[in-house]
């Protein structure tokens, strides 16, 4: 495990906002400057997506008042109070606290704050972006604070190419090193990272990072070839309580449908063609079984996410010809082994999102939110399962555009 003390950039100056489904579709450069009486107004709430009117106005300096803080009392507050009220700010901010004293320059490495930062409440939904070519950048999007944050990846080695996803305050990476294929897990806020042992068939592999749910450690599990015969190699497991990769049963004789799988309630979910349906992987009882639930009928392409309470859904394109797509959701009902619609795109978000009938997207989930983005068009959109809502995320274009993102929860408590 490796560790580098680095100072942490400060936010983008461009904000991100969240717009609900009701009103035109907002554009990607922010808002205009409008008058006092034709204020702007958007829905959000500190700690969420949870709907709080706020004005999205400037006043001038002379209309605010400053709180006046008593020098005599605060400079002798506690160490332990300080500790529990730092724990509280948000993880990107804290870092440009950090100047302002040596204590609170070392605060990450004081066990006292680690402890207090793991039983405060989660800082909310983020989205991680990277890309390597042709300029490398990794970058956080605060839905909460509505900001991007440029995140400092020079630590990590310089083969680091692809963003597999995250778990529980850990990232995971692949690349190449040379013709070697080597796995990587960091905390980027820590900065911590470590290179995995080879696999036992160490080839480029569809790898998903799992968080145990106890604190106890990780799992990365390794399932089909990225090229290759996928039947050919079977699952592996790597554990970060033994820092071993386990082998597993191989994958019966099937056709995938395609490379996208999903992780849920401790079993591994691939979509196939031959027969149609579902692979199923028991993880933890290193069991495969087959599930016929038939896809939806004039699907183009379709993407499993998993959900919150052992939830799976199902989320892609219907339609034949270009006028006639839109943008679905199913939900797997596990008694009947079927596909239940639950939802469909608002039309005009479905257009304003792809405007080509060929247009690639990609679709992931954390939770109750599930998050489309656009390849070319640089265009996020949130829905939110139990709330039934859709909302735009602005700002940068360029930070979703041909990028690799994935949910991200930021945590300093984290080991590597």
């Amino acid at each position: 495990m490796h560790g580098f003390k680095e100072t942490f950039p400060s936010s983008l100056k461009s904000p991100i906002f969240l717009s609900d489904e009701e009103g035109p579709v907002p554009r990607l450069l922010g808002p205009r400057t409008t008058s006092p009486s034709r204020q702007k107004t958007i829905k959000t709430k500190p700690r969420g997506l949870d709907e709080e009117t706020k004005v999205l106005t400037t006043f001038p300096k002379s209309l605010t008042s400053e709180i006046q803080l008593d020098e005599s009392v605060w400079a002798h507050l506690p160490d332990d109070l300080q500790t529990e009220i730092l724990a509280r700010v948000p993880p990107f901010l804290l870092f440009r606290l950090r100047p302002v004293c040596k204590r609170w320059n070392l605060i990450l490495n004081d066990s006292g704050f680690i402890s207090a930062h793991s039983r405060v409440p989660v800082h909310g939904p983020c989205l991680l972006t990277f890309w390597r070519n042709p300029s490398s950048q990794l970058s956080i999007l605060s839905i909460p604070l509505r900001t991007w944050f440029k995140m400092p990846f020079g630590f990590l080695p310089e083969w680091v190419f692809w963003l597999v996803g995250s778990s529980g305050g850990l990232v995971c990476f692949t690349g190449f090193d040379g013709s070697t294929f080597k796995t990587l897990i960091c905390n980027l806020l820590t900065q911590t990272w470590r290179i995995l042992p080879r696999m036992h068939y160490n080839q480029q592999r569809q790898l998903i990072l799992v968080k145990s749910n106890n604190g106890t450690g990780y799992k990365v599990i390794a399932a089909s070839e990225i090229c290759g015969d996928s039947k050919t190699v079977p699952i592996e497991v790597y554990d970060s309580r033994t820092d071993t990769w386990s082998l597993h049963d191989t994958m019966p004789a099937v056709s995938l449908c395609s490379s996208k799988m999903a992780f849920c309630d401790s079993r591994l979910y691939l979509e196939t063609l031959n027969p149609i349906g579902l692979m199923v992987y028991q993880v933890d009882k290193g069991k495969w079984d087959y599930i016929p639930a038939k896809f939806p009928r004039s699907l183009l392409d379709g993407y499993l996410v998993s959900g919150a309470k052992g939830r799976l859904f199902l989320v892609g394109r219907v339609g034949i010809y270009s006028t006639l797509q839109s943008m679905r959701i199913w939900e797997l009902d596990h008694g009947k082994r079927v596909w239940t619609e639950i939802t469909r795109m608002p039309p005009r978000h479905f257009r304003s999102l792809l405007r080509l009938s060929a247009e690639r997207f990609e679709c992931f989930g954390q939770g109750n939110l599930i998050c489309f983005t656009s390849w070319n068009q640089g265009k996020g959109l949130l829905y939110d399962v139990e709330k039934k809502t859709w909302s735009w995320i602005m700002g940068p274009a360029v930070q979703l555009c041909n990028s690799q993102v994935c949910f991200y929860e930021p945590r300093f408590d984290t080991v590597v």
